[in-house]
């Protein structure tokens, strides 16, 4: 049974006495659930977390998609980080592109500044291997830090101090936008297209 759209959840409804699920719903709009799908990968619903809004995703058309998920699965596990999560922030960053330079010089499929690199050791930041276990370092860094995801990303983005500064996500337009568009990836990769090795 639906509980609830995740737009109208109401807490104080008298299901919530039952189990209640987190996942997304087949038109990519979170929903809360006592009875979820088995297809479609559910959370037990925590109310004190946050959760973001998603829009549907369509992710076919980028190339290598998902040419990197040995090393997004490889680097969460030795830092801790959902590999789905590291995947999102480096579609978003370079769209799978390990050769991309911002206008800003930031470089590969993380989009390392080069002093960031060297303070991760990371002596090639086109090196795809090199790229993702740096920027899966500095994410669950960010991570530690700030302890949600959110936040974290915000500081993948604008820099940790600003994040201290905000206590939270800055009120920059960019960051606003990067956060919710990662988040949306992230529950995207967690939902409908997990992080597979290859066989």
């Amino acid at each position: 049974m639906l509980i609830a759209s995740f737009g109208i959840l109401t807490l104080s409804s008298p299901a919530f006495a039952a189990d209640i699920y987190y996942q997304m719903g087949a038109d990519g709009i979170p929903m809360l659930t006592d009875s979820p799908r088995t297809s479609v990968q559910a959370q037990r619903f925590d109310r004190t977390r946050h959760y973001t809004q998603s829009k549907a995703v369509n992710v076919e058309g980028v190339p290598r998609i998902d040419a990197y998920d040995h090393l997004f699965i490889a680097a969460g596990k030795q830092y801790g980080i959902s590999p789905e999560l590291v995947k999102a922030v480096c579609l978003v960053e370079s769209g799978m592109n390990p050769k991309a330079v911002s206008k800003a010089g930031a470089q590969g499929l993380m989009q390392l500044m080069p002093q960031t690199a060297l303070e991760l050791k990371v002596t090639d930041s086109f090196d795809p291997t090199q790229a993702i276990y740096g920027g899966a370092k500095y994410l669950s860094r960010q991570l530690r830090s700030f302890g949600r995801d959110e936040y974290a990303l915000a500081a993948y983005n604008a820099g940790p101090g600003a994040v201290k500064r905000a206590g939270g996500i800055p009120n920059y337009t960019e960051t606003q936008r990067y956060v919710k568009k990662v988040m949306r990836y992230y529950d995207h990769f967690r939902q409908r297209r997990p992080v597979q090795q290859k066989r």
